[in-house]
Formats: C-alpha cells, sequence, structure tokens
C-alpha cells in the first residue's frame, strides 16, 4: 500500500476523529440546554451580535443557508431567536436573539470550562491548536489535480 494511502498519513482523519470526540463530550452539556451542538455555536454569535443575517451566520459557522434554516426555524420555535425578511429580497433573513435566548446564555456560562476540564492539553497547546485549525479554515480552496 503506498504511504499516501494509510490512514496514519491522513491529516483529516485525527481532526475528524477529535472533532467527533469534542462533539460528543459537548452533548450532555447541550442536553441539559436543549440544544444541538450547531444551535450551541448559533447561539454563541448571536449572545455576541445580537443580531445577524443568515448569511453572515453561515459564513461565522462554516455552514450553508440549507443546513441552517431548518436549524433556525426549530429555534424560533423554542423562542431563542425571530426570524424577518429584510426588505424585499426574501432571500435575506435577519435573526435576532429574544429575551429567552438571553436568558440561556447564563446556563451555558459554565460549559466552555467544563470541556476544557475533560481535554488533556495546556492553554498553550490550545492556543497553538486553535491557531492552525483556522490556518486552515482561513486558507482558499484549492484542488491540485496534477500531483
Amino acid at each position: 500500500m503506498e504511504l499516501d494511502l494509510k490512514l496514519e498519513h491522513q491529516l483529516c482523519f485525527p481532526l475528524y476523529a477529535a472533532s467527533k470526540e469534542l462533539i460528543r463530550r459537548y452533548k450532555p452539556l447541550l442536553d441539559e440546554l436543549d440544544l444541538t451542538y450547531t444551535q450551541y455555536i448559533s447561539m454563541m454569535i448571536l449572545w455576541e451580535k445580537k443580531s445577524v443575517n443568515v448569511n453572515e451566520l453561515g459564513q461565522f459557522l462554516f455552514l450553508d443557508s440549507g443546513t441552517l434554516t431548518p436549524m433556525l426555524k426549530k429555534m424560533e420555535q423554542k423562542g431563542l431567536l425571530s426570524r424577518t425578511r429584510q426588505g424585499t429580497d426574501e432571500r435575506k433573513v435577519l435573526i435576532k436573539i429574544t429575551e429567552a435566548g438571553e436568558l440561556l446564555k447564563e446556563k451555558a456560562e459554565k460549559i466552555p470550562k467544563r470541556i476544557a476540564a475533560c481535554v488533556d492539553i495546556s492553554p498553550d497547546e490550545a492556543d497553538t491548536l486553535y491557531k492552525l485549525l483556522y490556518k486552515v479554515l482561513s486558507q482558499p480552496e484549492k484542488a491540485d489535480e496534477n500531483s
């Protein structure tokens, strides 16, 4: 087997597995808030920005509107946010946090420390990992077909 096709030589695999494992650790904490992980990170944006349009939210979270729309609809049904069309362009939807959404922030404030406690890396290692991951995310998409 060529080295390129060995799983142990794939950067994508430990990223995938670590992401899956970390999100699994969030689940019991988020169940207490009745949120999925994607709803939680959406709320983090709303707690900070208070309002944002769907396209902006998608850019922050690296998600498309096809993924966001049904999730936002469920969150609106829970009373955590409101969605309103902006002007004459029906594709532009403004999302605003509600009072209930703001109140949920108090319950969520302990989650980052609880997650940090179950991940055995130092603050410096976490900072380095964060910077490396965002370096990957910030690079333009390229497909090298000639390699």
